[in-house]
C-alpha cells in the first residue's frame, strides 16, 4: 500500500527550529537608547547599533522612527517627563513639613544609590553642550525643579529672594557632590553631609 504521508523538508523543520523574531514597540527602542546613552553617550546612538543590541533589522527601528533625530527627541522628552514627575513626588508635602521635605530632596539628590541615573544625567547635560534643542530640554528641566524647591522654602516663610537663592544653591550642593569624591574629606561624610544640609535649610 502507498505511504502518502508528505514528510516534513528540511527547510520546513529549520523553519520550526528557528526561535521566534524580536517584536520590538517604540517604547522598547527608547529605553534601550537611554541605557546606550548612558554609556557611551550621544554619540553611540547610531541606528547600527541600537538594531544589532535588539537583535533585529534597521528596518524595524524605521518603523517606529522617521529617523534618527525623531528618536533623539524622544529621548529628551522621556527624560524631561520623568524628572519632572521625580521632583514633583519628591516635593509634594503636607503643608508645615516643608522643612523636613527639603531635607529630604537634598537626601535623595544628594544620594548616590541611583549610579545609572545619575549616568544618564550626565549624558544629557554633555549632550546639552552642544544641542540645542538638548539645552532647551535641560534648561526647562533645571528651571522646574528650581521654582518646586523655591517654593517649598518660600512656604516655609522666606522672602522670594531668599527663597530663590537657597532653593538654586541646594541644586548647586546635590549635583555638585554627585561630581566629587569627598569621603576621604572628613572623617564621617555622611555627618558633613547633614550638617550642610541643615546649613542650606535652616532659617
Amino acid at each position: 500500500m502507498e505511504n502518502n504521508s508528505v514528510k516534513p523538508s528540511p527547510r520546513s523543520s529549520a523553519t520550526k527550529n528557528k526561535p521566534p523574531r524580536v517584536q520590538l514597540d517604540r517604547n522598547n527602542w527608547i529605553e534601550t537608547a537611554i541605557d546606550v546613552l548612558a554609556r557611551d553617550g550621544v554619540a553611540g546612538l547610531r541606528v547600527e547599533v541600537l538594531a544589532k543590541r535588539c537583535g533585529v533589522t534597521k528596518g524595524s527601528f524605521y518603523w517606529h522612527f522617521r529617523d534618527r533625530q525623531d528618536l533623539l527627541s524622544a529621548i529628551l522628552a522621556r527624560w524631561q517627563e520623568g524628572r519632572i514627575r521625580d521632583i514633583e513626588k519628591v516635593t509634594t508635602v503636607t503643608p508645615g513639613m516643608e522643612q523636613e521635605r527639603l531635607h529630604y530632596a537634598i537626601n535623595v539628590y544628594g544620594a548616590n544609590r541611583n549610579r545609572k541615573g545619575m549616568q544618564i544625567e550626565l549624558a544629557i547635560r554633555d549632550w546639552a553642550r552642544h544641542d540645542p534643542l538638548a539645552a532647551e530640554v535641560v534648561e526647562s528641566v533645571d528651571l522646574y525643579r528650581l521654582e518646586c524647591t523655591r517654593r517649598l522654602f518660600a512656604a516655609t516663610g522666606m522672602a522670594d529672594e531668599e527663597a530663590k537663592s537657597r532653593s538654586l544653591l541646594l541644586y548647586a550642593c546635590v549635583f555638585g557632590l554627585s561630581l566629587m569624591h569627598y569621603n576621604r574629606f572628613d572623617a564621617n561624610p555622611e555627618s558633613l553631609k547633614q550638617r550642610i544640609a541643615s546649613y542650606i535649610v535652616s532659617d
